[in-house]
């Protein structure tokens, strides 16, 4: 498997290849876990890793990219949050399905 460089300034996308997936965080947990849905329909619990820690504030309806770990326990970690800008930018490609959408808005909050 190739590694893609990627530049600064360059918005990661979700890849199959890599198994990253578009997600939005429903629920901070602490313990520097967040509960995420995913665009596959699951909840998952996602580690915010350490070179993302006290650099980069996950809040509740962010949207971003995640790697599963493939285990039974559906964990996995955060790999980027994408910021208000580059959400609507991927809402306008047209890469986040409805579901996420109404759960950014939190319409489909519960």
């Amino acid at each position: 498997m190739e590694k893609r460089k990627q530049g600064k300034g360059e918005t990661p996308l979700p890849n199959d290849e890599e198994g990253t997936m578009l997600c939005v965080t429903e629920r901070i947990l602490g313990g520097n876990f967040v509960e995420i849905m995913c665009a596959d329909g699951n909840k998952y619990r996602a580690m915010i890793p350490g070179k993302m820690r006290r650099r980069v504030w996950i809040h509740e309806g962010d949207l971003v990219l995640f790697l599963p770990w493939g285990t039974p326990d559906n964990k996995g970690e955060l790999v980027y949050r994408y910021s208000e800008s580059e959400s609507k930018e991927l809402t306008k490609k047209g890469l986040v399905p409805k579901d996420l959408l109404d759960l950014m808005s939190g319409e489909g909050a519960t």
